[in-house]
């Protein structure tokens, strides 16, 4: 069975991707630009990535834009930032109803090309600077979406530990940049970096929905007149020994649960020959209801409220990340230990690596629901340099062997440990 048919074509520097799929009846359309993570450039990306979706030339007011939006019966912009290993993606994204489903035949796909182009190559500038007001404006809005991590401890605690853990690193570098420099990006500074963004990024679109891909080039070429580019995204993976010692960082605040947050490194990245067995050793353990740090750190020990693990595939990190109460720091840190070490000795069962295989896999094809997740399973490509089919992955999950997650998890090692406590305690 093929789950997914990927067309593509190149434009001077833009990357088409046309994804004919029918079980959706509304049409995504997402443009990706890539550049290196700098702590020059992130926070003036973050901003610009506001100040974009906010208004046009044509539509100077987020009212007028969002009124054009709702005469396309409905259709949706936005904007995201994510931070890809050392890679910095900004992305815009339109959704539109389908035009097949619709009584009306106005060619939507068209208008909505149009839009976005027009948000991508007119935004709301004059003389090599953006909005004034414009900028104001996001640049509160980029502040309070800041400040939001810094309120929600899960997302703060997992940010501070990633600021220890890789300090000498580009990806320490927080994704939607910092406080303390919004306010010194002027209108000039922000229009130079949209340049910067417009000329040199690595850029991709992706269109996902009942579309005919000829049709989605010739609609495409039209509009979005990118010139030709030199990949300006060189090869910098950052090679990190293991630490010779773990660095342990406590952090003191009003909060009423701790969050210990403990980073691992791991020399395996996508596209390394165990990249598949490390995502099943994690997923046995800390992803699922059945996991060694569900089971024994909360179930059993009843020590955490919380206990899970994530695997950075796009940098050779693993976070797991518990809220647990302070008085509890020593044990669950201990057992969170032993755990690594059982699965490093093969102390999994058969069931629970073929329960683990399945979940995987159920994952992945539940990816398949969402226009968002396709793209994103897509973009992998881009971001790796390796092509590989859904089918591929589920093949590639259910031939992973108990040899192979053993060697992934003996190549895990305790780097940093952040724990954010009770100031009384």
């Amino acid at each position: 069975m093929v789950y997914l048919v990927e067309k593509a074509k190149t434009f001077g520097g833009l990357d088409v991707h046309a994804v004919p799929i029918n079980k959706f009846k509304t049409t995504t359309i997402a443009i990706r630009f890539k550049a290196p993570l700098t702590r020059e450039n992130v926070t003036k990306r973050a901003l610009l990535s506001y100040a974009l979706k906010s208004a046009t030339a044509k539509s100077p007011s987020t009212q007028q834009l969002e009124k054009r939006l709702d005469d396309l019966y409905g259709a949706s912009l936005s904007s995201g930032l994510a931070k890809k290993g050392n890679e910095h993606v900004l992305s815009l994204l339109m959704t539109v109803a389908n035009e097949r489903f619709l009584s009306d035949s106005a060619p939507l796909l068209k208008k909505v090309l149009e839009l976005l182009a027009e948000v991508v190559f007119q935004p709301f500038a004059k003389d090599g600077a953006f909005d004034a007001a414009t900028v104001e404006k996001e640049k509160r809005s980029l502040k309070q979406r800041i400040s939001s991590i810094y309120d929600d401890k899960m997302s703060y605690a997992n940010q501070r530990l990633i600021d220890e853990m890789c300090k000498q690193e580009v990806y320490h570098l927080h994704t939607y940049g910092y406080a303390e420099e919004v306010d010194q990006i002027s209108p000039e500074l922000l229009y130079d970096t949209y340049q910067d963004m417009i000329h040199r990024d690595k850029v991709d679109l992706y269109v996902v929905g009942q579309v005919d891909p000829e049709t989605v080039f010739t609609e495409v070429k039209a509009v979005f007149p990118f010139s030709g580019r030199r990949a300006m995204t060189e090869e910098r993976r950052q090679t990190v020994s293991n630490p010779e010692s773990v660095h342990v960082v406590e952090e003191h605040q009003a909060v009423k649960q701790g969050k210990l947050n403990m980073g691992f490194r791991t020399s395996i990245v996508r596209g390394d020959p165990l990249y598949d067995a490390y995502q099943v050793f994690n997923g046995l353990f800390g992803v699922f209801p059945h996991s060694k740090l569900f089971m024994n750190v909360r179930e059993k020990a009843s020590l955490a409220y919380y206990a899970s693990s994530s695997y950075e595939s796009y940098k050779g990190l693993m976070v797991v990340m518990s809220g647990i109460e302070t008085d509890n720091y020593e044990k669950t840190v201990n057992i969170i230990k032993e755990q690594l070490k059982e699965m490093q000795s093969g102390n999994f069962s058969d069931a629970e690596l073929n329960q683990t295989k399945a979940l995987i896999k159920n994952a992945i094809l539940e990816g398949l629901d969402s226009p968002y997740s396709i793209i994103d399973i897509l973009y992998q490509e881009v971001l790796t340099g390796v092509k590989e089919s859904v089918e591929d992955k589920l093949k590639r999950i259910d031939k992973v062997t108990r040899d192979e997650i053993i060697k992934a998890a003996k190549q895990t090692v305790l780097d940093t440990i952040y724990f954010l406590r009770n100031e009384a305690a």
